[in-house]
């Protein structure tokens, strides 16, 4: 129910954002907008100022006389504008056969078609950048100030790759990085799909480490390597139901030792449950001031149900930046994601990324809404950002259907200085329609897949 709650609240938002974007671009512009839906498919209910509210579908020769149906519809998986005299997402072409009217779409001249078709990716840029600014105004950042590594466990997945404790890292793929944020971002980011060479100061030497791609885990959470200055690991929270609730660990509780072995790291925790799968670990914990050995069995993916926490007690350095400031740092945050975008796609087509690591549908979307929304406001916001940039980025690809593929025929339009026929727009229509929803049905199929 979170799930369908979540990614409501997050495709409502973002549509309605991108779909005002055309409205409002279309009425400035002097066009008549018959719908504003939010949602495809059958009519569920609206409103219009002829006949007020109503449910299910209008009647077929309703006609409201310039006034907008403001609709809710059956398919909660975008929504579109119905400006009259073009052909979009309605596949409506009724007017096909009258003269051109002043308040149509095909009457109007080429930069006012332009306002209107990228208004909605406009929208959705702006969204973006308006979050992007809050969290650099609003936000102090706290960045970790080392690259240097804690303790390496024994057997672990950092020693296989030949880590050793208190490395120093100094580059990845040939770049610098100069705190814990840019190793992160270089690490399991920037370098996806790629094998890694990092480049680590070891008792004041250079040490080269080559890196297969697949021995890097695909989340950060699942600690590669922790910064040197991580504190006692503690129980975070908890899965109802799972072994460690049921063995009587609690949230808060502090780690000390797993089977009379100390325990200096979340990474060292994970990597001892894991090796005693189906096996009885003593657990040693501190709960307020009292010491306490639990027994806990980890089920057989090796894991107990818990997420651990940690504080770092190293160096740090604060970052904050004033209003006009953080305008700027906020289209910067823009720039990099955009370019982090298109370099996935590229990886993709290259066969460096595999397609459903890069892409997520509706499933993984409200996944990620969910999760992002429980870890607090500013979480569900900045995902929220990424999402309508995504978005932004996503329409203005020249793709039938999509508002870059709209822009293309009109620019081509304007070149050829007549409207391209009816019958031959719907057949490129019908083509990126199919080809999208084929798209969509194989997203949906990877998202229920990695279930």
């Amino acid at each position: 129910m979170d799930y369908i709650i979540y990614f409501a609240i997050t495709i409502g938002i973002l549509v309605f954002i991108h779909e005002f974007g055309h409205f409002a671009a279309a009425k400035l512009s002097g066009m008549r907008a018959d719908i504003f839906a939010i949602g495809f498919g059958k009519r569920l209910f609206g409103w219009n100022r002829k006949s007020g509210f109503s449910f299910g579908e209008l009647p077929k020769d309703f006609d409201g006389e310039g006034h907008t149906d403001y609709r809710l519809s059956l398919l909660p998986l975008g929504g579109y504008v119905k400006i009259a005299g073009m052909v979009d997402e309605t596949m409506d072409t009724s007017f096909a056969d009258k003269e051109p009217q002043p308040y149509e779409f095909r009457a109007k001249p080429l930069w006012a078609k332009v306002f209107v078709i990228t208004a909605g990716v406009f929208m959705n840029l702006m969204l973006a950048w308006v979050i992007f600014w809050g969290a650099n105004f609003f936000q102090e950042k706290t960045i970790i100030n080392t690259t240097t590594i804690g303790v390496v466990p024994q057997n672990s997945l950092a020693d296989s790759i030949g880590f050793q404790s208190h490395d120093k890292i100094i580059s990845v793929n040939n770049k610098k990085v100069s705190d814990w944020k840019e190793l992160e971002a270089e690490l399991y980011i920037n370098s996806l799909g790629e094998n890694r060479k990092v480049v680590v100061e070891r008792n004041n030497q250079k040490v080269e480490l080559s890196i297969p791609n697949k021995k890097i885990p695909e989340q950060a959470e699942r600690y590669l390597i922790e910064p040197n200055g991580m504190s006692q690991p503690y129980f975070d929270s908890l899965l109802a139901d799972a072994p460690a609730s049921k063995a009587g660990l609690l949230k808060g509780d502090i780690l000390i030792a797993l089977n009379e072995v100390p325990i200096y790291s979340r990474l060292q925790a994970t990597e001892i449950i894991k090796s005693n799968k189906n096996k009885t670990i003593n657990t040693l914990v501190v709960r307020n001031t009292d010491s306490l050995i639990i027994s806990v069995t980890p089920n057989e993916a090796g894991v107990i149900g818990v997420y651990f926490g940690s504080k770092y007690d190293g160096p740090t350095v604060s970052k904050s930046y004033g209003f006009f400031e953080s305008i700027g740092q906020g289209w910067k945050d823009i720039e990099k994601m955009t370019a982090l975008t298109f370099s996935m796609i590229g990886k993709v087509f290259t066969g460096n990324v595999e397609f459903k690591k890069a892409f997520g549908g509706p499933i993984k979307i409200a996944q990620m809404a969910a999760k992002s929304a429980d870890s607090g406001m500013t979480n569900f916001l900045y995902f929220l950002a990424l999402l309508s940039l995504s978005l932004a980025i996503l329409n203005i690809l020249p793709f039938p259907v999509l508002d870059g593929g709209h822009l293309v025929m009109i620019v081509i339009e304007s070149i050829i200085k007549r409207e391209i026929p009816i019958k031959i727009k719907m057949a490129i229509q019908n083509t990126g329609l199919v080809l999208l929803l084929i798209l969509m049905a194989f997203i949906i199929y990877n998202d229920i897949m990695s279930l």
